[in-house]
This record gives C-alpha cells, sequence and structure tokens, in this order.
C-alpha cells in the first residue's frame, strides 16, 4: 500500500471541508426554517390582536342590547297611548315629551327606528309581513300597514318590522 501523508492530508482536509459546508447548509435550513416560522407566529399573533380588538369594540358597541331590548315594549306603550289619548288631554304633552326624551337617548346609544310607510317596498331583512292583503292602494310587494316599529342597533336588527304586504298575483 502506498501512503502518501500529503494525500492523506489532503483528503482529510477534503472531507473535513464536506462536513463542514454539510453543517453549515443544514444551519442555513434550520435558520430559514424558524425565521419562518417566527414570521407565522408573529403575524398569527398580528390577527390575535385584531380580532381581540373587534371583540372589545363590539362588546362596547352591543353592551346596551338587551336593555334597549327591554325598552322596546315602553316605545310601544308610549305610542299607543299617544294615538289613543285625545288631543286636549293634559297629559298628551308629558308623554310626548317622555317618548321624545326617550328616543334621544336611544339613538345616542345607536338604536334606529325601521318604520316603513305605506307604500315602501318590503324588505325582508328589516320586515316581517304578517299578512298579504289585496289592494290596489299601494303596489304589489309593497307595504300596506304597518302593525309594529322596528329597531336596529349599529346596523344589527333589534326586531323586525311587523307589517302587512299588498299581495302579488
Amino acid at each position: 500500500m502506498n501512503h502518501d501523508p500529503l494525500q492523506e492530508a489532503a483528503d482529510a482536509a477534503e472531507a473535513a471541508e464536506a462536513a463542514a459546508t454539510e453543517t453549515i447548509e443544514s444551519l442555513k435550513a434550520e435558520l430559514e426554517q424558524l425565521r419562518a416560522q417566527s414570521l407565522l407566529d408573529r403575524a398569527d399573533m398580528e390577527n390575535q390582536r385584531r380580532r381581540l380588538e373587534r371583540d372589545v369594540r363590539n362588546a362596547c358597541r352591543f353592551a346596551n342590547k338587551q336593555l334597549l331590548g327591554e325598552l322596546l315594549p315602553v316605545f310601544d306603550s308610549l305610542e299607543a297611548a299617544l294615538n289613543t289619548a285625545p288631543a286636549e288631554d293634559p297629559l298628551r304633552d308629558g308623554v310626548v315629551l317622555t317618548l321624545r326624551e326617550l328616543s334621544r337617548v336611544c339613538e345616542n346609544s345607536g338604536l334606529v327606528e325601521v318604520a316603513p310607510k305605506p307604500g315602501d317596498a318590503f324588505d325582508p331583512e328589516r320586515h316581517n309581513a304578517m299578512s298579504a292583503v289585496e289592494t290596489g292602494e299601494v303596489a304589489p310587494g309593497s307595504v300596506f300597514q304597518v302593525f309594529q316599529k322596528g329597531y336596529v342597533l349599529h346596523d344589527q336588527l333589534l326586531r323586525p318590522a311587523m307589517v302587512s304586504v299588498a299581495r302579488q298575483d
């Protein structure tokens, strides 16, 4: 066997260089994988933060949803009192002022009245049809009569308006 120490040293150096290159490539791949994972984790944290902010914002916007929903029968009662009270009744002015103030407070909290008028187009997103009526007074598919006003809280339907609709033949 021919043992050349120079050749053995060169082979050993080449093997060491190959091992070092392999180690470097392995470490580069691991580093790239860790960078990618770090970016994914950062994006996930940002998405979580945004979701949490949106949930907190919605919780604040709709915190009074239950209270406002429970006030809807009060609106109905005050409006019924106005519709049945004689014009000369001294209490009528007090009911008008009370209803106006209650409406103002609720509007400041984001409550909006849905009160279609006869002839308005029927909107299944905001109206609940209680009956269909044959009539020539309004166009078919339009609101004919309003039984109960509806309400929306920050673009979310709280209660649909109860209406009768002109029948379509």
